[in-house]
């Protein structure tokens, strides 16, 4: 028979024993639910790389816009370098050519934009004049009797249609004549509309982020007429694109 002095013994040294051992939980064996260990040292590794990662993207796409630029400018500067070897060439083939400076392109494109315009005007009085004397031998009566319109009415769009044609044609016309008046800038001012083509398609705007308030100016840069205008025209297409990103 135990006595209370043993009791207490053991009592005391069950508790210990409870105190020192871990808990362990009683799973089911039937249960199909597995506990999870705790990845605490996968959540710190994603905490710590996500930085790298995105300051892995911003120098990426630095790297990329610089390198964009970098192309554009090597463009330029094949362009330039590619039309400088064309005006000499042309140069040493043709030494009585003088050399053709941007100022005097700008005037020589004013010049022949002025006869364009002159012959297209003349082209389009003669081509109506021509389609009316035309007309008005009875040429088209088979014609304008099968138009279920007014026979004057018939007459009048066709005489407007010979006109149209005339004007047309007028540019051709007109630019034949003002190079065969400055035959000896006919090289160099093919090199250089080349070159100042080029310019134009690749400073101007994209025309589709365009609206009312926000008109694209000049786009295929016919107005520009000088060295001048060129740089203000270069100011327009930073103010547009300045307006569409500020929404000004």
């Amino acid at each position: 028979m135990l006595t209370s002095t043993t009791t207490s013994m053991l009592r005391s040294g069950v508790a210990r024993s409870c105190a020192i051992q871990p808990v362990q939980l009683l799973r089911c064996q039937y249960s199909t639910i597995k506990p999870a260990p705790l990845s605490l040292s996968s959540s710190n590794t994603r905490l710590t790389t996500q930085p790298k990662r995105c300051t892995s993207v911003r120098v990426s796409r630095f790297i990329s816009t610089s390198t964009v630029r970098c192309r554009q400018a090597t463009n330029d500067h094949d362009l330039d370098a590619a039309a400088a070897a064309r005006v000499a060439q042309a140069a040493q083939t043709n030494p009585a050519e003088p050399p053709l400076d941007w100022n005097t392109f700008f005037k020589l494109r004013k010049t022949r934009r002025r006869w364009q315009l002159a012959f297209s005007v003349i082209s389009s009085l003669a081509g109506g004049t021509g389609g009316a004397l035309v007309l008005s031998t009875g040429a088209a009566e088979a014609l304008v009797s099968q138009v279920p319109l007014d026979p004057m009415i018939t007459l009048g769009l066709m005489t407007f249609g010979s006109a149209a044609m005339g004007w047309l044609v007028g540019p051709a016309l007109g630019s034949q004549v003002f190079y065969a008046l400055n035959r000896k800038y006919k090289k160099q001012m093919t090199i250089k509309e080349t070159q100042f083509f080029a310019r134009v398609k690749k400073n101007r705007v994209d025309p589709t982020n365009s609206s009312a308030g926000n008109p694209v100016p000049d786009f295929y840069g016919e107005k520009i007429s000088s060295v001048a205008g060129y740089r203000q025209w270069l100011k327009d297409q930073r103010a547009f694109n300045k307006k569409r990103t500020t929404f000004v």
